[in-house]
């Protein structure tokens, strides 16, 4: 029987020995920084354009995060690929071989991966947000205002749990190219455009992204944005809600199935 432990240091060296993995969490940082800070310097120079509804509930700090909508996507992949990796490889088989407790082995993996996922959403997040405020000039915000840096946090925290919900699915499919042919659209396209159409976006509020995302927000209904249910800790809930159902499931698929 393997010790937690070993476990943890054996999920540690597979992860930061794999290139990919690694340059996944570089892009997801860089990615959503710099579209971060290019539209933060765009809404500074357009800002008395907008429509006066939208200037009146202008969130600084939300803004600040614009560019989470495509790091997001680095994060599934990297969620993708941490679980992934070793069904294409064929490394399950030893890794199963090594820890046959099924559920200390893909914990393990989701604690070590999740941690990571979560210290680089926060750095990202907190980087996005200093560097965005800076561009925003004379429309910007402070970190000690009401609320801002619980936004902050939980933009990072939300980063980390877009990773480990990845995980979930992944562990559930077993295959990084089918994970990613579901994962990538729903966030990119489906949520999006749902959230956007009259008869679904009661419906599309309640996906992970739409809801995860009030954290981010200290403006309610910022940037003239439809009104939600519940408030940012509601929706951190209903994010925390869809990850440990993915992780149940891929748990559950993971004990049924063979390597």
């Amino acid at each position: 029987m393997a010790s937690v432990p070993a476990v943890l240091t054996s999920e540690w060296t597979k992860i930061r020995t794999v290139s990919s993995t690694v340059w996944t969490l570089i892009s997801a940082f860089v990615v959503t920084v710099a579209m971060s800070a290019a539209l933060c310097a765009l809404m500074n120079a357009q800002f008395d354009d907008l429509p006066m509804a939208e200037r009146a509930t202008f969130d600084p700090t939300l803004i600040s995060f614009s560019g989470m909508v495509l790091g997001q996507l680095a994060m599934v992949v990297f969620g993708v690929l941490v679980v992934g990796t070793e069904y294409s490889s064929g490394m399950i088989r030893t890794s199963l071989a090594a820890v046959p407790q099924r559920g200390s082995f893909l914990f393990s993996k989701v604690t070590v991966a999740g941690l990571l996922a979560l210290v680089v959403g926060i750095a990202t997040s907190f980087v996005s947000f200093f560097l965005g405020q800076a561009l925003l000039g004379e429309h910007h915000t402070d970190i000690g205002a009401d609320n801002v840096l619980r936004a902050v946090v939980g933009g990072g925290i939300y980063m980390g749990l877009i990773g480990i919900f990845s995980m979930g699915v992944a562990t559930m499919l077993r295959s990084s190219m089918l994970s990613l042919g579901i994962l990538m659209p729903f966030f990119f396209l489906v949520s999006q455009i749902l959230s956007a159409v009259p008869g679904a976006k009661k419906v599309a509020r309640y996906f992970p992204d739409q809801a995860g995302s009030k954290i981010m927000q200290v403006v309610p209904d910022a940037m003239n944005s439809n009104p939600a249910p519940y408030g940012p800790w509601g929706g951190l809930g209903i994010l925390v809600a869809w990850v440990v159902a993915a992780l149940i499931g891929g748990y559950l698929m993971l004990k049924k199935r063979d390597a």
